[in-house]
């Protein structure tokens, strides 16, 4: 890391996206029990999903209004 950049701007730089996150990990438990227990209903699936992203929206929202 370059000497000039003082220690918020670093600190600023590498936040965590908590939307892109969350949302991955929803993604990917999803599709893990699809493959894994394909008795699963397709509906079941999407409501699963639709939570956990509205989920991962209350909490990136709850992190930037703290972070302010």
């Amino acid at each position: 890391m370059r000497p000039d950049i003082d220690r918020a701007e670093r600190r600023r730089a590498h936040r965590t996206d908590w939307m892109a996150l969350l949302s991955g990990v929803v993604f990917v438990t999803a599709g893990i029990i699809f493959i894994s227990e394909p008795s699963v209903s397709p509906l079941v699936m999407l409501t699963i999903l639709v939570s956990g992203l509205g989920f991962a929206g209350l909490v990136a929202v709850l992190v930037k209004s703290v972070r302010r």
